[in-house]
């Protein structure tokens, strides 16, 4: 006899599993635990073999009976449908290995020996905010360029060009990673190289970091007048324009708040750029104010009663040390940039430290956080890490017998 819905309802477990059967091989096996469980039992090529459908009450007797006709329509054509479920079955899992975040998660998870911890959160922060959302769920051969171009169109409207850039080369890594283990010959990302860059900046002759050390020590020796010296180790620490470090004026500098505002009248871009202070910057300017605060600028003239030092001084001290046609004073702001990228810091953070211009307009002029958080984050450790250099130069001074009141 068929079975009808109220037995299967009052079907009690017993001490031992028992089976109802429905007819045509189809029953429901009832545990001990009370579940209840369709199976289709059927002979293929001469074995008998089982077909599990589902538990009951998610699959309903009407679902397990159309799910065993569908199995002995199978069976007639020489189907196994139990074969064929493990097959769907594996080529499902298959399916969700290959796509984008499951290899986008491998790949960061092997890479992880090469990079520093923050870049390495960094980087997985961003796929898992702008790309994961549009791509992760999608297999790896199975994403157009199309849909990485929009993907990075939406985040370049955003204003975050050198980001954007930054994930075209991480999707590309993933792809390459991917095609390692054969999954895959194709890579969307490469022919969108360049196509959403800023225009290549030609940049001054820039500073060898190897060679910090010994260029502090030149100028810690350097026979120049102290506020220029100063002058020199600011540029260095937090890499403004020239025009815009020697037109520095006292109004200016928060020491408070450990800030220096460059009105938007001084800054190429005539937009106001907030300069946070780190320690050694801050010492700095507290040590210059006590030598230069009975006039307004931070670096005034010493030809003019009123006005600063020209935009000429500090190649010429840096001509004087010996490194002239090697660096300029244009040149420590591609060394910080070059040195915080590689230290993982948010590129866009490092293209607002350098008042660069944003590519969305609008952007620029409503960025609610203007990455301050991050950026006295990263202007700390960058100041730290250069006062190191400064105290290994001046640990070589003295052990040379050269030392200086500086």
């Amino acid at each position: 006899m068929p079975l009808n819905d109220r037995q299967i309802k009052n079907a009690k477990p017993a001490d031992k599993p028992y089976k109802l059967a429905d007819g045509g091989g189809l029953y429901l096996a009832v545990t001990p635990s009370g579940g209840k469980l369709w199976r289709l039992k059927y002979r293929i090529n001469g074995k008998e073999k089982l077909l599990s459908i589902g538990k009951y009450p998610a699959v309903s007797l009407v679902e397990a009976r159309e799910a065993a006709d569908n199995a002995r329509k199978s069976i007639a054509a020489g189907i196994d449908p139990a074969a064929a479920k493990q097959q769907a079955k594996k080529e499902k899992q298959a399916a969700l290995l290959n796509t984008f975040e499951h290899l986008a998660r491998q790949w960061h998870k092997d890479n992880l020996h090469r990079w520093k911890p923050n870049h390495a959160a960094r980087i997985m922060a961003e796929l898992e905010k702008d790309v994961f959302p549009q791509l992760g769920d999608k297999p790896i051969d199975e994403i157009r360029v199309a849909d990485v171009k929009n993907l990075l169109a939406d985040i370049v409207g955003r204003g975050a060009t050198v980001t954007a850039e930054k994930i075209r080369q991480w999707i590309g890594a993933v792809y390459q990673h991917a095609a390692k283990l054969e999954l895959t010959d194709r890579n969307p990302a490469a022919p969108l190289r360049g196509h959403f860059e800023k225009k290549a900046v030609s940049h001054m002759p820039a500073l060898p970091r190897e060679e910090l050390t010994t260029f502090y020590a030149a100028l810690l020796t350097a026979d120049i007048d102290h506020k220029n010296r100063i002058a020199m180790l600011l540029t260095m620490l937090v890499f403004p324009r020239n025009t815009e470090l020697r037109g520095g004026q006292w109004h200016e500098i928060d020491f408070e708040a450990r800030t220096w505002t460059i009105p938007a009248e001084r800054m190429k871009m005539k937009r106001p750029h907030i300069i946070p202070l780190a320690d050694w910057p801050l010492e700095l300017l507290q040590e210059l104010h006590g030598l230069s605060r009975n006039t307004p600028y931070l670096f005034p003239s010493r030809t003019q009663t009123t006005g600063f030092i020209s935009d000429a001084t500090l190649s010429r001290i840096i001509e004087r040390m010996g490194y002239k046609g090697r660096v300029t004073p244009h040149g420590f702001r591609s060394l910080a940039s070059s040195i915080l990228n590689e230290q993982g810091y948010n590129p866009d953070a490092i293209e607002r430290q350098l008042a660069h211009e944003e590519s969305n307009r609008i952007r620029a002029a409503y960025n609610r956080a203007d990455y301050m958080a991050e950026r006295k984050e990263m202007m700390a450790w960058y100041s730290d890490y250069l006062r190191e250099r400064y105290h290994q130069a001046l640990a070589m001074l003295e052990a040379d017998g050269e030392t200086k009141d500086v």
